[in-house]
């Protein structure tokens, strides 16, 4: 009897030692580790991501290199670029359209946005700047060879409208010229104006199309249409023009979109932009 209860108690014993320990709690670390490995997630080989970037005319050409590398550098995202004035992008995410950033070339436009909400007050952030100058067709028909010939009677200028951020920034242009060409000089300017268009790519199109005889656009344009003649604007007549970027509050693809405004805000982004003739924020 007493080695029957001996086996009894053996058993029991060896029992409990295959039985599972309890799970330990989860410390401060294992919840930090567990949060960092899922703030962005990752996209597999079936599963597509699509980010919506609104940006300025302006950036056409920047914008939709760094995209390109952007996707190679990300398999499964594509970018599908909006650009047109910001002014005219701005009115569009007001009244609802889907954005994941907001890259405008002035701050008025995205400071209308915080104001409403729709994107954070602490996330713009400035990633570069521009400056304007004077382009002219190819086979300058007016023979202009200086700032003071866009004042000639019978020029055909085109500008952008005033509501456009560059169609402002060339009004202010215009204003500081006075002092050194003319009280009148940029009265007179005005006065040839035979076109206000929506964004600056339009006034680049139609100087390449020969429809006027001079525009005034950004530096980053002109790179882009290098067979057009220029007229640089010295920097104390000219305007520094600083664009920024951020992501909008309401985006399904916030991480992503954070991800998008770094790699621009990266050494391989700057160098991109700047290819394109822009200059880094200052």
């Amino acid at each position: 009897m007493k080695r029957f209860s001996a086996l009894i108690s053996l058993l029991a014993f060896f029992l409990a030692g295959c039985n599972p320990a309890p799970p330990a709690p989860a410390t401060v670390s294992d919840t930090e580790t567990t949060a960092t490995a899922s703030a962005v997630p990752s996209t597999s080989a079936s599963e597509t991501r699509t980010l919506t970037v609104f940006a300025a005319a302006s950036l056409t050409n920047a914008f939709t290199e760094i995209g390109e590398r952007f996707q190679i550098d990300n398999p499964g995202v594509f970018i599908t670029f909006s650009f047109a004035g910001s002014q005219a992008l701005r009115t569009q995410i007001e009244e609802g359209a889907p954005a994941d950033v907001f890259a405008p070339a002035n701050n008025t436009e995205m400071n209308a946005l915080v104001d409403t909400n729709l994107i954070a007050r602490d996330m713009p952030q400035m990633f570069l700047t521009n400056k304007l100058v004077v382009v002219l067709p190819a086979d300058n028909p007016a023979s202009i060879t200086s700032l003071e010939g866009l004042a000639n009677a019978g020029i055909k200028i085109i500008l952008a409208a005033e509501e456009v951020p560059v169609g402002k920034y060339t009004r202010e242009v215009l204003k500081k010229m006075n002092s050194q060409f003319g009280s009148d000089f940029g009265q007179k300017v005005i006065a040839n104006v035979v076109s206000n268009e929506d964004n600056v790519r339009q006034v680049l199109t139609k100087i390449q199309l020969g429809e006027a005889d001079a525009g005034i656009v950004y530096t980053s344009d002109a790179v882009a249409a290098p067979e057009l003649q220029t007229l640089d604007i010295p920097l104390e007549l000219n305007i520094v023009a600083t664009y920024p970027i951020a992501p909008l509050a309401e985006s399904n693809q916030i991480e992503l979109a954070q991800a998008f405004i770094a790699y621009v805000l990266s050494k391989d982004g700057q160098a991109t932009l700047q290819k394109w003739g822009f200059a880094p924020p200052q």
